[in-house]
Parts: C-alpha cells; structure tokens; sequence
C-alpha cells in the first residue's frame, strides 16, 4: 500500500512539472519572437507595414482597420507588434522616410590605412648587457593586440613615435599608456639597451598601419558617401579591429584567382575616398570621385526573402559580373550576421569553390534592389557565406554624411 501511494505521489509530482513545463512554452516562445523582431522598421510614406518573414505578426490593434504606420508623412513612430493584431509582443521604432537610391559597384578597392597608436603585434626577448635575455614590455604586462597610445610624454601615433619615445626615457622607467578591448589602461615600462641594434628597445614589435583588399558595396553620389567590406579592417597577426586615425581607399585590379584567394594588385596611388568608419559592419567614408554602377534601390530589411539573389563580384579584372546565390536564411536578431548565402552559380564555384577572400562587400541583389552585401565566408563550406542588410550599411553611410557636413554647419 505504501508503495502504491508513493507511485501515485510520484506520477502527481511529474504531471505538477510536466503542466508548469506547459505553461512555460508559451511565455518562451514570446521570448523567441521577441528577441527575433528586428528593433526598427523602415517604411515608405504610405506603405504598409508589413513583416513577410513574420506573417503572424502586425501592428496592435491593425486587424480590420488601416495600419496607421501607413498613412503618416516622414518621420520616426513607436509601433507596438502583436500576434493577430490583439496581443503585444514589442514595441519598435518605425521610421517613414523616401527610399533612397545607389550605385551599386562590386568592384575591388584597395585599403590604405594608419592606425590610431601603436598595435602590439609581436614581441622579441632583448639580450642584458649582464648576460640573459629580457622583455620589458611583456614583464610590463603588455599582450598582443594592445593598442599604446602614449609613452611618457610623446604621443605614440607611428612607429617612428615609439623609438624617440622609448630614446627620451634612456632606461629609466616610463608611463606606457595603452588600450585593451576598448578601455584606457596604464603600466610603466623601463627600457633596455640594446647594444647590436644600438638603440633603446621595450622588446615589442609595433605597426601604425595597415593595408589590403576589398570589394565597394554601393556610392551614394547624392552625399559623397561609399560603403564596403561589410566587416572591419583587422589586423592580420592580432585579428584586432584597427582603430582608424587615417586611411583611403585607391583603385585596384583582381590579377587572379583561385580557391581561396585572390590576387590584386594596386593600380594607382591615388586616392578615390577617404575612410572615415572602420565600423563592424563595414568600412565606410567620403567620396573624391565619380564611382562606376548601376543605380538602384536599397531594400529595407523586412523586404528582403529567402531564395534566389545574385552577388556582384569581380574575379578577375576590374569590372564585376552578376553570379547566382541562394538566400538560405535571414536573422533580424545578429547586427553582423544578417543572411547565409549559398553560392549555386556553375562559373563562379568553377573558377573560385565559392566566396574567397577580397570578395567581402560584394553586392548582393534581389528583386532588382539592393538588398545587403557579402561579410564572411563559412569556415568549412566555401560555397556559403554571411550577409549583412543593405539598410545597416547605409544607416552607417548616413553618420558619415552627417559628420562631413559638421564642419560646413560650424562656419
């Protein structure tokens, strides 16, 4: 008896947990819709707002009457999305505003640029005039990919900084300021003769600059604005974002390639833009000449479906071709990673297996719109790679515009 009113308790135990269990998956799927809702909407003056990827999901209160977000003239509104037009689930920002048009390029630039401080990129052990070897910046506590900023009194902007400064200090201990995963630290760091090399040294291998190869996404002619990459200028020994003090971008020639890499080659030392944003979403900055493209629309993010696209790429040469992708899914929720592509097109797996490197920034077109760019390609699968929207990267071009304008509005 004891035994059977202990399994009647267990099997009452396990229903309590399997119905609370219940009565948690709907509150975690609201959770999982929200968390996947993109945060703002664009929107035409007049258009509907609508979220194909999200056919469930309208404005509160929209179900059998006109959705307001439709009819307001240009400006920024708060938009509750609901299930069914009756239960919220979050709040976004709409925004009404004329869609704007691009020239779409695919064609490869070159990068040109010098960082903000000096990028720890490697370290050598200096041998005491006592006998042994020593390694002031490491027993400093300085690691790779710190960025130093100021040591003692110089500012540290070049190469050429670091050696005066370190010859100013003449072995006695110095302030080193530097940056780590973007905050502002200090240590101090004493010198060390080096007596083969005849020069002060800290035992720190430094670069103020950096360059290579892209592809431009889009110029906006209106505003003097380009956008390209669609991922950030890193470093290539430390993987760090460069924190840009000054770059442009020049023109460039695809010399060859093959599965997975590109080869390039400068064409001309002058500058066709100046960058402005080593952002994580791309590289953006103002125009100082005419770009070559097609004109055409951006696509706002919600606009853009699974299925079939193309990629303007550029593989050999200097001119782009169109080659067919497969959107095979899109996330509102990643700020870096918007879609995954799969490359379908028989000439471009033939030549290259997939995206390689060069072809980041790559337009990628549907619908006859510009709807994002290419950012990376799959570490395991060349024939698949991540986008980022069209629409992040113009926000982005945006900032740019309205910083070059600041200094015209200050006079």
């Amino acid at each position: 008896m004891k035994q059977q009113n202990r399994g009647r308790r267990s099997w009452r135990q396990r229903g309590k947990r399997a119905a609370a269990m219940l009565a948690l998956l709907p509150l975690a799927a609201l959770g999982w819709l929200y968390s996947r809702l993109p945060d703002r909407v664009y929107l035409e003056p007049g258009q509907t707002l609508a979220l194909p990827r999200f056919a469930w999901v309208e404005p509160l209160g929209a179900r059998g009457s006109q959705n307001v977000a439709s009819t307001r003239a240009v400006g920024s509104y708060q938009t509750t999305l609901s299930l069914g037009g009756w239960l919220p689930i979050k709040t976004i920002r709409t925004i009404v505003t004329e869609r704007r048009q691009v020239t779409v390029c695919g064609t490869p630039f070159g990068v040109k640029m010098f960082s903000e401080g000096a990028l720890i990129v490697g370290f050598s052990d200096v041998e005491k005039a006592s006998g042994g070897t020593t390694n002031p910046a490491k027993g400093a506590g300085l690691r790779l990919g710190d960025r130093v900023i100021r040591i003692g009194a110089t500012a540290t902007e070049d190469n050429d900084a670091v050696k005066a400064a370190l010859e100013a200090a003449q072995g006695y201990a110095v302030e080193v300021v530097y940056i780590r995963n973007g905050e502002q630290l200090q240590t101090s760091l004493t010198p060390i003769w080096d007596e083969s090399a005849g020069q002060w040294r800290a035992g720190m291998w430094v670069r103020d600059s950096s360059a290579g190869v892209g592809t431009l996404t889009f110029a906006d002619e209106e505003r003097g604005t380009f956008a390209g990459l669609g991922h950030p200028i890193s470093d290539s020994d430390t993987g760090e974002s460069i924190a840009l003090r000054s770059g442009e971008i020049v023109p460039c020639e695809i010399t060859g390639c093959s599965k997975g890499t590109a080869g390039s080659r400068f064409l001309s030392s002058r500058a066709i833009g100046s960058i402005r944003i080593n952002g994580e979403n791309g590289v953006y900055g103002t125009t100082r000449t005419p770009f070559t493209g097609q004109t055409m629309e951006v696509a706002f993010a919600q606009e853009v479906e699974t299925g079939s696209a193309e990629i303007w790429s550029t593989v050999s040469g200097g001119a782009p071709r169109a080659y067919r992708v497969q959107i095979e899914r899109i996330s509102d929720a990643d700020a870096k990673r918007n879609m995954v592509l799969r490359v379908t097109d028989p000439a471009l797996l033939a030549q290259t297996g997939g995206i390689v490197q060069g072809m980041s920034g790559s337009p990628i077109v549907q619908n006859g719109r510009l709807v994002g760019a290419v950012t990376h390609v799959l570490v395991n699968d060349p024939t698949r790679g991540y986008g980022i929207f069209a629409q992040t990267m113009l926000e982005q071009a945006e900032i740019v515009a309205q910083r070059a304008q600041e200094p015209e509005l200050a006079k």
